[in-house]
């Protein structure tokens, strides 16, 4: 029996199974991907098979996923989500404040699986005039950079409505630290969303919903044989950590920095210190920002440390 894991509780698996059942699952101790050190080996999103008494026997290849290092064990990662269409990254420059070096790294790190990301600056409505500033000039180089970006507020409801339109049709990650306001946004987006995930999770015994475990919400009914569009609802993250990142494929993830790339004079040059470096150049002529080319240093620098680094 095939079907989509659609919540995992750390121990349990709810699979939503192509003839439309629900079903929780579990995996072998023994249970791992080839390749890929990972503290869940089976993800909200992964497509998989059933066997007899419930147990998860196979997981199909996936087309991309959102990866980060684990915190408690740096050697081994964790994976947010697999199989998505787009990732929505919440942030908010005040209550708490996003640091952009988050930002960054969650970018880069969707960057290397080509999975686009729309950054939704919330809570705008508690901002002063200054603050305000800051933000339009934050939307402003990542938009400058090639992101969409969009400002809202979930508590009033402002500028929701332009989100809508987005998640027609895909399936989307919604992620973001701790308390940039997601939940208040989902139930925005998918009116009875808590009721709803409220019921899967009775139905199965694992209790009321909470954003202690990933989980996907459907934003249309569940009919069997179709793949309805999801909003996958994702626990709040101090810090993304990342993972397996190599120092010469880093400089592809940041684009404004691979653009300016290609006039280097070396073509294995790090944008430290080379001689000839057109990135260094660009920086100075303030086509790079400040922040993203510190971003870049310090990924640049995981490589270095091997360890997470809780600051970010």
């Amino acid at each position: 029996m095939k079907g989509l894991v659609i919540k995992n509780t750390g121990s349990w698996y709810t699979v939503l199974t192509d003839d439309g059942q629900l079903i929780d699952c579990k995996i072998k101790g023994n249970f791992r991907l080839k390749g890929i050190r990972s503290t869940n080996p089976v993800a909200v999103g992964d497509r998989v098979t059933v066997g007899e008494g419930d147990w998860i026997t196979e997981i199909e290849d996936r087309r991309n996923y959102i990866i980060r290092k684990s915190i408690n064990l740096s050697k081994q990662s964790h994976i947010l989500a697999a199989n998505v269409d787009q990732a929505m990254l919440v942030v908010t420059v005040a209550n708490p404040q996003t640091s952009t070096t988050f930002i960054d790294r969650f970018l880069a790190s969707a960057e290397a699986y080509r999975v686009p990301v729309i950054l939704v600056f919330n809570k705008t409505d508690l901002l002063d005039e200054d603050m305000l500033r800051y933000q339009g000039a934050m939307v402003n180089l990542y938009q400058t950079v090639g992101y969409e970006c969009y400002q809202i507020s979930a508590s009033t409801g402002d500028g929701v409505d332009a989100l809508q339109p987005l998640l027609a049709d895909k399936i989307t990650l919604l992620s973001g630290n701790s308390g940039v306001g997601k939940s208040t946004l989902i139930n925005l987006l998918v009116p009875g969303a808590s009721q709803r995930t409220a019921e899967i999770s009775d139905a199965h015994n694992t209790g009321q919903h909470t954003t202690t475990f990933s989980e996907m919400i459907p934003l249309s009914p569940i009919t069997p044989g179709q793949t309805p569009a999801f909003l996958i609802d994702t626990p709040g993250i101090k810090g993304f950590g990342t993972f397996d990142m190599e120092p010469e494929e880093l400089t592809s993830y940041f684009k404004e920095i691979f653009h300016f790339s290609q006039d280097c004079r070396f073509s294995n040059c790090t944008h430290t210190h080379e001689p000839g470096c057109a990135v260094l150049k660009a920086l100075e002529d303030h086509y790079i920002a400040e922040s993203r080319y510190q971003s870049y240093l310090s990924m640049l620098n995981d490589k270095d440390e091997g360890k997470y680094r809780e600051a970010y």
